[in-house]
């Protein structure tokens, strides 16, 4: 039985549907953005978009409109998911209490029917009577919008026009009126019917139209006082209202195709329209009053306003902002200006939202060789074509560097004791202390004549009455910020030196051996208040306030009893001790808040730290957690970013420590190795930190703090495969752009980066296998042109592009090493694609050498089929060429020879590879197992999955177990029976684990996002497969032990009683294998999205779900689990993503 755990590791990004309303309150002006399998509603707001809610739909979001029924004081949502669930959602606000309930539900599915081709349509009448849904050919389904409805009931009404291609509900009509725009042998046409509710049927309209332009495709309803309808198609606009019809023919519209469009008046007189070029135009009815008050559409005007993403739906908020939704690159939000710009655009961005997918393919490479992956993914599609470089931690962004070795502690100082500035940054050394005044981005070295400077500064900064403290091993020096001068020294008693010592702006404590001091720093004077020795050494101190100025305790960890204590303030006497145990002292102590939760962290000299929940009255430290962070001693440090409090923890691995929903993330820094650190805000360096490692001071800023960190490189054209050579330090990756013809040449129809590139070369003709059939193409046809770009892996500058033959596209890409040849070598797999060929019939492999700059050809075979996939399989190349598998052989003479074939497929799309296995994934067929035998130099089919299948991704996850990914947004695991008694059931993949994702995969890799930390993987997950989506979701699959997974199982069901989603949809429902042809209940896989949500409930609930939880014990025994046993195992398991 297959074991298997699979959870998103980034949420789906693309944008499916938005709208705007009053959804949260009859004031509130909401835009709610549909991704996919999630629903995020956010307030207009003057500063921009406010987020106020995520809500997680169990079902890929069909449908999403808002209406407002009579009576009622604000929007409701209805939402209809591709599985037919039907739901109308409320929002509700009790204080900060923000939910979403569900008003009706109920699931609209027939029996029988067959699925439209132009998908599900779904709309609203204006007056709220009915809902109109166009989920089958033939059929229309009428949900009537009755009050008091819990249940949403559904008729059909038979259409007679199959072939629907858009359907709307009309304005200003006594009787629902829809207006259908459909195609039948002779072209399209529209036509309108009533819909009688008594009789359950349609009712003759008021007017129809013939032959409309033969690629009309969008209906926009317009609002009263015009009334009536606009179609757009691919080169017209026309008006229709009964007998008024006006049509207009802009050339400007007709270079692309419109895909959607927005309304901005109420009234109907101003639309936005959307193209495939991302070109956002302007459509203006003009009106014309009538003598009897009642006024008409005069003209249709259409202008362009410039350029946006390409759009998938727009939504105009307010003051000429506008949302715009993309499923193909990011999304925006956007501002029409009244001015054109320089360049004629009306349009600026305000605002740009990340979006990853398409993800067509991805590579997992550790460029800074720090055993942590980063994700490089081919996203998006057209213009908005990127190369997408996904880290899991956070950036630090170098501004300056000083090499500086030795640094034992760094502080900055503000010299003007009114300023928010920092003025200098005093270093500490091993015998001395140096001061560097900061001078706009310039750094001087400087004197501070009440300074020490001669010995190590264990603690220096600004405290109150516009002074500053300095403590050194034999004083606290207290030096007036105007005058510089030294105004009070104190000493420890007796000679002593002090060893540790912490200080906030008004109250200082220090340590000398086990003798603890605390001193009141008052206006030119430090007042010893009281002293106390403790049992052992004192190791670090904390004093940080974490209510108002003054601190009422302080922290202390302790040598040889390993401990951490809090101790009141003034008397110093102990409130609470902690045994942490162990051997190892710790090495740094700090109270700090997250999200209004106070927490004690302590960092230990081995990299482990432990935090507790601190109580401020009693000082008593609860809800102990260990985590290890390095390997080496750890200094905690607070900074701000965007006003939240985070922590620093410097050591061989740097973290930046943050709480989100309440729970503390842990999320690595893209540095090596960090000593010290402070934050630095000088003019020359805003918000920035100071760092300091074991040779080197550097001032950065830092990414905004967030789990995943994604860098973007714009190709301006479509990126298809991606690979990585080590050995050249580059990427290689196949793009396509598309080109116009211009007289008898093609030219790019935008700048992209096959064009832009350093240096480039061309596939020559003369040796193409068939002629070019005609001559140029028409005007406004679009060529597909496809290249294969080399890329610096630093820079990420296109070096080198070269352009593959007119009509060959690139299909697969690989870096590999062939034979005994050495070098390793970019190869490219293409097929000629012509439109009157139903599958290409010839193709070929060449084989690129990139050296010193230089990208050369070194072969090339040509092929009867399309090389789909290369995989390099022991030193040779295995090649899926339509239906057949190859295996080539590299000789001597550096040619490709075949050595084996394999044919038993439709179409192999995909193929992997494990030792001498091969396994195949198959068009429609499934997977398939092959094993290479060396000795007969042959393959044989070892055993295969009978269930047809329609393939989109596979990956073997060990020797015995396969996953696949099929196209109704499903995933399985097959296994392969070796111990089974006969042949036949050998032959047989047995189908052990099924799940429905609600995504569709392109993409399964190898490879983890996380950094593997040597010595600790509590969590006994194994091998990790990356997955990327249509949506640029990325998700994560693991394999699980079974006796973690019948606990998981059994979490999971709990939750899954307890946590209900909006639309009451069921989770076995969302999660059950499903296609057209079959529905199975989801089984061998665990929802991690569902077990880490077991985090956000509340403390009732985590007990109700934990009961009757069992957990081994150390004996071997079972016991009943604890809260805490179960959030310890969630929480390690949020970790592996």
């Amino acid at each position: 039985m297959a074991h298997t755990y699979v959870v998103t590791a980034h949420k789906p990004t693309a944008v499916n549907a938005c709208v705007t309303g009053n959804f949260t309150g009859p004031e509130d002006l909401n835009l709610i953005v549909a991704r996919n399998t999630r629903m995020e509603i956010h307030l207009v707001a003057p500063e921009g978009l406010r987020p106020l809610k995520e809500v997680e739909i169990r079902g890929r979001i069909s449908v999403m409109q808002l209406y407002r029924p009579h009576g009622e004081k604000k929007d409701l949502l209805f939402v209809l998911t591709s599985r037919y669930n039907a739901m109308i959602l409320e929002w509700e606000q009790k204080g900060t209490d923000m939910e979403i309930i569900t008003r009706a539900h109920g699931n609209v599915q027939d029996r029988i029917g067959r699925p439209s081709e132009t998908g599900i349509i779904g709309i609203i009448d204006p007056n709220c009577r009915v809902i109109g849904l166009r989920l089958y050919d033939g059929l229309f389904k009428v949900i009537p919008l009755e009050r008091d409805n819990k249940e949403l009931k559904a008729f059909n009404i038979r259409l007679e026009e199959l072939h629907v291609i858009d359907v709307r509900f009309l304005h200003g009509c006594a009787i629902p009126t829809i207006i259908v725009v459909y195609q039948d042998q002779h072209g399209r046409h529209v036509k309108t019917y009533e819909i009688s509710l008594r009789d359950k049927e349609f009712v003759k309209g008021p007017w129809k139209a013939d032959n409309l332009e033969a690629e009309a495709s969008i209906i926009i309803a317009v609002p009263e006082p015009f009334g009536g309808a606009l179609i757009i198609g691919q080169e017209s606009i026309t008006y229709h209202k009964g007998d008024h019809y006006l049509a207009i023919a802009p050339p400007l519209i007709k270079q692309s195709t419109v895909v959607c469009s927005g309304k901005i008046d109420t009234n109907g007189s101003r639309y936005l329209l959307g193209d495939m070029q991302g070109r956002l135009f302007m459509l203006l009815l003009d009106r014309e009053e009538k003598m009897d008050g009642t006024a008409t559409v005069k003209d249709l005007k259409v202008e362009l306003l410039g350029e946006t993403s390409i759009a998938e739906c727009l939504t105009y908020l307010d003051n000429g902002v506008v949302y715009v939704g993309s499923r193909l690159g990011d999304s925006q939000l956007i501002k029409l200006n009244v001015e054109a710009s320089q360049l004629g655009s009306y349009v600026e961005v305000m605002e740009t939202f990340t979006n990853l997918g398409p993800i067509l393919d991805m590579c997992v490479v550790d460029l800074e060789r720090q055993g942590q992956g980063q994700l490089v993914t081919c996203s998006g599609a057209y213009k908005e074509g990127t190369l997408r470089i996904i880290r899991n931690g956070i950036g630090i962004h170098e501004h300056a560097s000083i090499d500086l070795p030795g640094i034992k502690g760094i502080w900055p100082l503000r010299m003007n004791p009114g300023s928010s500035l920092d003025a200098m940054l005093v270093l500490s050394f091993v015998g001395q202390t140096r001061v560097l005044m900061l001078n706009g981005e310039e750094v001087e070295e400087t004197e501070l004549q009440g300074f020490e400077s001669l010995q190590q500064t264990f603690y220096c900064g600004n405290v109150c009455h516009g002074q500053i403290i300095q403590i050194t091993a034999a004083s606290v020096r207290l030096v007036s910020c105007e005058t510089k001068a030294l105004l009070s020294e104190w000493r420890p008693p007796a000679e002593k030196n002090i060893s540790v010592a912490t200080c906030n702006s008004c109250q200082l404590i220090c340590a000398a051996g086990s003798d603890v001091f605390y001193v009141e720093i008052e206006a030119a004077e430090l007042r010893q208040v009281s002293t106390a020795t403790m049992e052992h050494e004192i190791a670090c101190l904390d004093i940080t306030p974490l209510d108002g100025e003054r601190a009422d305790r302080c922290a202390v960890g302790l040598w040889t009893d390993i401990s951490a204590r809090l101790l009141a303030l003034p008397t110093l006497e102990s409130m609470h001790v902690e045994m942490l145990g162990g051997e190892i002292i710790p090495r740094s102590i700090l109270m700090t808040t997250f999200e209004g939760i106070h927490y004690l962290l302590v960092a230990l000299g081995d990299g482990a730290v432990f935090y507790f929940n601190l109580d401020l009255k009693t000082g008593y430290l609860s809800d102990r957690k260990k985590v290890t962070l390095g390997t080496q001693p750890t200094v905690l440090r607070v900074f701000k970013s965007l006003s939240t409090v985070n922590v620093f923890a410097c050591s061989d691995r740097p973290t930046v420590i943050y709480s989100s929903n309440h729970k503390l993330v842990f999320s690595n820094v893209n540095l090596r190795e960090v000593s010290y650190m402070c934050p630095l805000n000088s003019d020359g360096y805003p918000d920035s930190l100071a760092l300091a490692n074991d040779s080197t001071l550097t001032i950065g800023t830092i990414d905004e703090i967030q789990k995943l960190h994604i860098r973007t490189v714009r190709l301006g054209e479509s990126p298809r495969r991606i690979a990585y050579q080590e050995s050249s330090q580059t990427f290689g990756v196949i793009c396509s752009r598309i080109d116009v013809p211009d007289g008898n040449a093609l030219v790019p129809s935008y700048p992209s980066a096959s064009t832009q590139a350093l240096n480039s070369s061309q596939s020559s003709v003369q040796n193409a296998t068939k002629p070019s059939t005609g001559a140029i193409e028409s005007f406004g046809d679009e060529v597909e042109v496809h290249s294969l770009l080399i890329v610096d892996q630093h820079t990420f500058e296109v070096l080198w592009s070269h352009q593959l033959m007119r009509s060959e596209f690139a299909l697969s890409l690989i870096s590999a090493k062939l034979g005994d040849d050495g070098s390793t070598y970019y190869i490219v797999g293409t097929a000629m694609v012509y439109p009157e060929e139903s599958e290409p019939k010839c193709g070929r492999i060449i084989i690129f050498h990139y050296h010193e700059g230089k990208l050369q050809q070194v072969a090339e075979n040509h092929l009867k089929g399309a090389p789909y996939t290369l995989v390099e399989f022991n030193g040779k190349l295995l090649a899926s060429i339509n239906s057949t598998v190859r295996l080539f052989e590299w000789t001597a003479e550096r040619e490709l020879r075949v050595e084996c074939s394999h044919f038993n497929n439709i179409i192999a799309l995909y193929v992997k590879t494990k030792g001498d296995f091969i396994l195949v994934g198959d068009m429609m067929r499934s997977i398939t197992l092959l094993a290479y035998k060396p000795m007969e130099g042959g393959f044989e089919e070892i055993a295969r999955d009978f269930n047809p299948n329609w393939m989109t991704a596979i990956e073997i996850l060990d020797d015995d177990t396969f996953l696949g990914a099929e196209n109704s947004f499903n995933l399985f695991t097959c296994q392969k029976d070796s111990a089974a008694t006969t042949d036949e059931e050998r032959q047989h993949l047995q189908e052990v684990g099924m799940y429905h994702l609600g995504e569709m995969v392109n993409v399964l890799r190898h490879g983890s996002l996380v950094m593997q930390h040597p010595g600790e993987s509590s969590t006994p997950t194994q091998g990790c497969v990356l997955l990327g989506t249509v949506n640029g979701a990325i998700g994560l699959v693991t394999q699980l032990p079974p006796d973690m997974f019948s606990f998981l199982s059994e979490l999971q069901t709990k939750l899954a009683k307890v946590i209900k989603s909006v639309g009451k949809i069921d989770h076995e429902f969302w999660r059950a294998f499903s296609t057209e042809k079959k529905t199975e209940v989801s089984a061998g896989f665990i929802d991690g999205d569902l077990v880490e949500s077991f985090l956000d409930l509340s403390r009732d609930k985590i007990q109700d779900v934990v009961q009757g939880l069992q957990v081994d014990d150390e004996g071997g025994m079972k016991r009943d689990a604890t809260v805490d046993d179960v959030v310890k195992i969630v929480e390690e398991l949020t970790r592996i993503h």
